[in-house]
């Protein structure tokens, strides 16, 4: 029997990205034991539930690395780990995965392994020199104290090979799961148009509403896509704090009859089975989640160029890239894709065939590879 300890800053991190790790884990154990520790935020998340863990710890981690706070967090987080006596360490954000890790220095020279995922570094090609001058530094100081970290693009897995000492490997994301996301039956999407009152041409878009995923973009070119096409909607997916700001643009355009915020959305795949695209115009993004899932369903996609973005979307073939900020090319591509049926299809096809590398099985087989391969 394994011991296993998940950690992230927030529980609804543990809750939207691992299921395939756990899978994996249950799958290939049935005796396993799994806890959890993360700061308890579910109640922002509309019901999101964890309950695929033995054992929840609710620790109180800050998302600032820099948070004095962080120091209460990392007492609890050490207590719980030299209690626990786990065999496996699995932690996951920047400040869940610092601290995790320095708070097992010692049970790992005892033979607990420690993995760490980075979900996208914040220091890239095109960060700012702020970025790398904070950030690189400590992730290549605690690289040292995992024993394989695993990347989810390419471009931080190169990065990381490079200058890391350590194993590094490369997972397809954190999985999809096809039992959700997939393409609507005969009848299905329109059932599901009238059930959640969305229009044929809907356009999809899903993230926190945090500046970094710059839900402004897509509201501002709304105007001239409905001029274009005047069935079509867009409904933006996720809480967050820039929703005021997002309100008052979407009334400042006068475009209350054709812009939703649906909040934090459980039902996310019967939306995504109803729209007819998927949207995203974050400026910096590890992969992008949310297009795999519309991928999945049958959305072509609409994206900004960012190094996860760009290795999902091969422009022009499965689905179009934009510049951050370019507002006309996001509303020409859009338009493009709401009035070509031949090329919306043709993107569809393609994106699925993408998209499937990203799902649950191919994800707990690359995990699995990692956790008990030789």
């Amino acid at each position: 029997m394994k011991k296993v300890l998940i950690t992230a800053t927030v529980q609804s991190h543990i809750c939207q990205f691992h299921r395939a790790l756990i899978e994996m884990l249950r799958e290939t154990d049935k005796d396993v034991v799994i806890h959890v520790a993360a700061r308890d935020n579910l109640a922002e998340k509309n019901g999101l539930k964890l309950n695929f863990a033995d054992k929840v710890f609710d620790v109180p981690f800050e998302r600032s690395p820099f948070s004095a706070k962080n120091l209460k967090a990392y007492r609890a987080l050490k207590k719980i780990i030299s209690d626990g006596q786990y065999d496996i360490i699995h932690c996951n954000t920047p400040v869940g995965g610092i601290l995790t890790r320095w708070a097992a220095r010692r049970c790992r020279r005892k033979g607990t392994r420690v993995f760490y995922t980075a979900h996208g570094f914040h220091f890239y090609d095109g960060a700012s020199k702020k970025n790398w001058l904070v950030y690189y530094p400590i992730e290549k100081l605690f690289s040292r104290y995992n024993d394989v970290l695993i990347t989810i693009n390419e471009e931080d897995y190169r990065l990381a090979q490079q200058k890391f000492k350590c194993p590094v490997r490369h997972i397809h994301g954190v999985g999809v799961d096809t039992r959700r996301y997939h393409l609507a039956k005969a009848g299905e999407a329109a059932a599901l148009r009238e059930k959640l009152s969305v229009r044929d041409k809907a356009i999809l878009c899903v993230g926190e509403l945090l500046p970094n995923k710059n839900q402004a973009m897509i509201i501002r070119a709304m105007p001239e896509i409905v001029r274009a096409v005047p069935d079509a909607q867009l409904l933006i997916a996720g809480n967050g704090a820039e929703k005021s700001n997002l309100e008052h643009l979407i009334e400042q355009l006068h475009m209350q009859p054709h812009v939703r915020l649906l909040g934090y959305t459980l039902n996310l795949e019967d939306y995504q089975r109803a729209c007819a695209l998927s949207v995203s115009c974050s400026r910096r993004e590890g992969l992008g989640l949310n297009l795999i899932e519309g991928m999945l369903s049958g959305s072509p996609v609409v994206a900004t160029k960012n190094r996860g973005h760009n290795e999902l979307v091969e422009d022009g073939v499965s689905g179009y890239l934009v510049e951050n900020d370019d507002v006309k090319a996001l509303e020409q591509s859009v338009i493009r894709l709401l009035s070509d049926d031949r090329l919306y299809d043709r993107f569809s096809q393609k994106g699925r065939e993408t998209a499937l590398r990203y799902s649950f099985e191919a994800v707990k087989k690359e995990l699995k590879d990692i956790y008990y391969g030789s």
